[in-house]
């Protein structure tokens, strides 16, 4: 979302003071104009950022300036407080949605403001959730943050966080899905030594997760062991019967192709490059 595209001036000047950090100028925005804070901006914008309030843009997800200003946590704790009074009915869905969008996000969790929002949000009575979208996202000390706090522990969650008393725990009463999510999940997290818990007759070693999961529906477990960077895991999944062969459902890349593309994508990266070097030579070899 570009300032230009936005024509709801009002709007976007409270945005712009929380983007610069002036709690001056942001609080008097809002005591001349509550209403902003219940607020949906009405832009044609499509996906998850559709119609947001102005509290969600305190996660920068999607990014749009790669930087969040060092005060963001007494922004929000601003805005939730207009909420509070000027549309109470609008909280908890608002509390919701930015606690996902924080715990998901990149750049909260790169300027050191992560933990703080997330708490901040928790405390205010965001409902934390499994903490999968986090870990979906690369965040798992935001997803391991939002299990403390109340979220409840999955099996995916407890592979992810490599816990695997709690996987031990958790797996006799898993169905299907839940342990091909845990697969994939372990896999992407580089689990090699959980993977074997989920390998049942009933779990597919080839399938894609289920939509809605919370987690990569695109691509299959030894697409994430790629991703991982973690040979180790890869191995594990070959040699109990992985398909080598299958497309992700995005790019319609291999596993090979995966491991090809990061090198390029990672070669400033002298470790990454070699660890994504030595999958590609294995996949090569048991092609």
């Amino acid at each position: 979302m570009e300032n230009n595209t936005v024509t709801d001036a009002l709007f976007w000047a409270a945005v712009t003071a929380l983007d610069a950090g002036d709690t001056g100028a942001l609080k008097q925005l809002l005591a001349e104009n509550p209403a902003l804070a219940g607020k949906r901006l009405d832009q044609p914008d499509e996906g998850y950022f559709k119609q947001p309030y102005l509290l969600w843009f305190v996660a920068d997800n999607p990014i749009r300036r790669g930087k969040l200003p060092s005060n963001i946590v007494t922004i929000a704790t601003i805005i939730i407080d207009v909420i509070r009074r000027s549309d109470p009915g609008s909280l908890q869905f608002q509390i919701d949605y930015a606690l996902g969008l924080v715990a998901t996000g990149r750049i909260p969790k790169e300027c050191g403001v992560q933990t703080q929002l997330i708490n901040v949000l928790i405390d205010t009575g965001a409902r934390p959730g499994n903490g999968v979208g986090a870990l979906a996202h690369g965040n798992p000390e935001a997803a391991r943050l939002l299990i403390e706090r109340g979220g409840g522990m999955t099996l995916a969650a407890a592979a992810g966080l490599g816990l695997e008393k709690e996987v031990i725990r958790l797996l006799p009463q898993a169905d299907k899905e839940e342990k091909q999510l845990a697969l994939v999940v372990a896999a992407f997290y580089g689990r090699s030594e959980m993977l074997p818990l989920f390998m049942t007759p009933d779990v597919d070693l080839n399938a894609y997760p289920a939509r809605g999961g919370g987690f990569h529906s695109h691509a299959t477990a030894l697409h994430q062991a790629v991703w991982s960077g973690s040979l180790e895991t890869v191995k594990v999944l070959v040699d109990a019967g992985a398909d080598m062969n299958l497309p992700d459902l995005l790019y319609q890349g291999t596993p090979l192709g995966w491991a090809l593309h990061m090198m390029e994508e990672l070669k400033s990266d002298e470790n990454a490059v070699g660890r994504c070097a030595s999958i590609a030579e294995y996949l090569r070899k048991r092609t």
